[in-house]
């Protein structure tokens, strides 16, 4: 019975000793410190720029070229600017995603049986150098320089595109890099595209968080390497393609916790 008393004396004194040391060390923790530790594995941003940019403008002003017709055009516009993009990597034959998208834009007025007149064409191709941000973008990408993040567009856009969708967004400063698959020939999800911010940034895969607009490219940077978050804002399924994105949200909201709770690798 002494000895089960002893033992059960020295049990509690133990815990206590735990319990106080522990509050020792969390009361060293500061706000910043315990930040600096969470966002140790990520030093760097790339977004995908739809990620960044709201294009459904681009289907506003087709509804109103195109009265009853316009989201028509721009769902088959959209779905056949990407699947240009994949099948051009398929068959090598590379050209920018300025004129993917003039040739998808064509494809979908002929599907739809309606007449383009050259300047509602000219019209609806600048809407893609008009975007503006989501509404939540602003704010969390100035959260995240402040907290010292670098931060890159990775996009299929052309150089021209972004760089007039930043201007035009009062964004200028935010990126650090504005990198266009034009600079490979190639488009995502092809690892060469991805490999861009790795290069640019002097970093490592994991080192880069990757936040992208559509499933697919999701799935293409995780098979990559990059910690991913998708910013999933049509609320649409996954794809199967045998890789999920680390963190998903319906906007950007959640991102910098992402960061600031990847794990070391």
């Amino acid at each position: 019975m002494r000895i089960n008393n002893s033992m059960e004396r020295e049990g509690a004194n133990r815990r206590q000793f735990l319990s106080a040391a522990a509050m020792v060390a969390a009361s060293a923790l500061t706000p910043e410190s315990v930040t600096a530790q969470r966002r140790s594995a990520i030093e760097a941003v790339a977004f995908d720029a739809f990620a960044i940019f709201d294009s459904s403008s681009v289907d506003r002003l087709a509804e109103q070229l195109f009265p009853g017709h316009g989201m028509q055009l721009s769902n088959g516009w959209r779905t056949r600017q990407f699947e240009y993009t994949w099948l051009r990597n398929s068959m090598q034959r590379y050209i920018d995603f300025w004129h993917v998208t003039q040739d998808a834009l064509n494809y979908a007025v002929n599907q739809t049986k309606l007449k383009l007149e050259p300047e509602q064409s000219k019209q609806l191709m600048s809407a893609y150098l008009q975007l503006k941000p989501w509404p939540d973008v602003a704010a969390v990408l100035e959260t995240l320089q402040k907290r010292g993040l670098r931060l890159a567009l990775l996009s299929n856009m052309t150089t021209a595109m972004m760089q007039t969708c930043v201007k035009g967004s009062n964004l200028e400063g935010l990126f650090e890099f504005q990198l266009s698959t034009d600079r490979v020939k190639t488009f995502k999800p092809d690892p060469a595209a991805y490999s861009m911010a790795t290069e640019a940034f002097d970093l490592g895969k994991h080192q880069i968080a990757f936040v992208a607009f559509g499933g697919w490219d999701v799935a293409g940077a995780k098979a990559f390497g990059y910690p991913t978050y998708w910013v999933n804002r049509l609320n649409v399924s996954p794809e199967e393609l045998g890789v999920s994105a680390d963190r998903t949200g319906h906007d950007l909201s959640s991102l910098p916790m992402f960061i600031d709770f990847s794990p070391r690798t």
